[in-house]
Parts: structure tokens; sequence; C-alpha cells
């Protein structure tokens, strides 16, 4: 590994490796309807990249049931997204060549998720069980996105310095959790359109990308 390269690539999962933010738009639409009503599209949005308890809240004060419990509604969700995953990801443009080429290039990597880890064993049989690292889940952390504890721990794990890390992500909430953490990140919306942000930058796909404009994010970044 040259010295110029980043001492880690840390990505996101949903949206930002796999095309599988179409399947939790089933799953919660789904949800939603069991309980009588329709989730909104500003709603959805909103839920992109947060923790599951997060979710919940969200979707049940937009189909004005906020009594509903978030541990029923997630265990519901849960289960229907395993489904789906079972029937299959999609890796999203670019990104199974881009993972291979740091993989290649001997660069240190980490699956940095808001999902919980019964579903990342089954993303792992499309991402590859020896992709990454380190795997961080999003109930294996005491905070999760848009905290900073997932990145800061997935930093940890692998014994690099996070400034000297890339955060490849799709989602506010994701990205806000890696700027916070103190990465360079790398934005490639899916779902959710993005704000421009100073220090993010921010592509249509991963497609263009190679291990020289990782770097040039580093050199980017202040210190």
């Amino acid at each position: 590994m040259t010295s110029h390269h980043p001492a880690a690539v840390l990505f996101d999962m949903d949206g930002t490796l796999v095309d599988s933010e179409r399947l939790w738009d089933v799953a919660l639409v789904e949800l939603a309807q069991t309980y009588g009503g329709t989730l909104s599209t500003a709603a959805r949005r909103a839920i992109v990249g947060t923790a599951m308890a997060e979710s919940m809240r969200i979707l049940h004060d937009d189909i004005g049931q906020p009594h509903r419990d978030p541990d029923v509604s997630a265990a519901w969700v849960n289960a229907r997204i395993l489904e789906l995953f079972r029937g299959g990801l999609r890796w999203r443009p670019g990104a199974l060549a881009l993972l291979g080429a740091v993989r290649q290039a001997r660069i240190p990597t980490a699956l940095v998720t808001s999902s919980g880890r019964a579903l990342v064993e089954i993303a792992l049989d499309t991402l590859g069980r020896d992709s990454f690292d380190v795997v961080v889940c999003g109930d294996e952390v005491d905070a999760a996105k848009p905290h900073p504890e997932p990145y800061l721990t997935a930093a940890r794990l692998l014994g690099v310095p996070i400034e000297r890390c890339v955060a490849i992500e799709d989602s506010p909430t994701g990205v806000a959790s890696a700027v916070a953490a103190g990465a360079a990140v790398l934005a490639v919306p899916a779902e959710v359109p993005l704000a421009p942000r100073d220090g993010v930058h921010q592509l249509e796909s991963l497609l263009a990308v190679d291990l020289d404009l990782l770097a040039g994010l580093l050199r980017r970044t202040p210190a």
C-alpha cells in the first residue's frame, strides 16, 4: 500500500454498496398499510440511514399513531426485510469494482451500517464475508448514525486514525456521522438528494471512483 492511499476505506451498506433501499421501501410501506396508514414520501426520506428505533418513531408519527410500540413494529419490519434480503441484493453501480480495487490494494476496509447484525449476515452472502476486515452494525453500537460512534468504532477496531480514512455514504444521516467522526467523506446519493456540504465530495455514482480519487479526498480534508 503506497503512502498516499487512505489508511482505510469505510463503506456504508444500504444504498451505497447494494440497492437495498427499494426493499426497505416495500417493508415500510407494508407496515404502514397493516396499521391502516400510508407512509408519506417525506417520512420515507427522513427514515433513510437512521437506526431502527428512530425509523419506527418517524413512521408512527407520520401515520398519526405515535402510541405504537416501536419494538413491535421493528420486529415486523425486521422479519419482512429478512425475507426480502434472502431474495437477493443488487450491487450499486461501480460498487463491486471499487470494493475489489480497494481489497486488491490491501487497504483495510470496514462495513459501517445502521442495519442490524441478522440482516447484515444475509447481505454478506452478496457482499462477500472476506470483503471487510471489520463490520460495525447498527445494533452493536451505543449510539447509531448520525452520531460519530459507528465510524469511530470502525477506525478503532482497524487500528487506524479516523482522519486518514475515507467514508463512503449515500444518506444525510450517514454523511453527518462520518463528518462528525472526522473522516474524509465521499457522498453518492441514492434515494435521498444530498445538499452540498463543506468537506464532502459528492458524485452521482461510484463508477468513476478509483484509488487516486480516494487519496485526493484525504489531501482536501483539513488536518
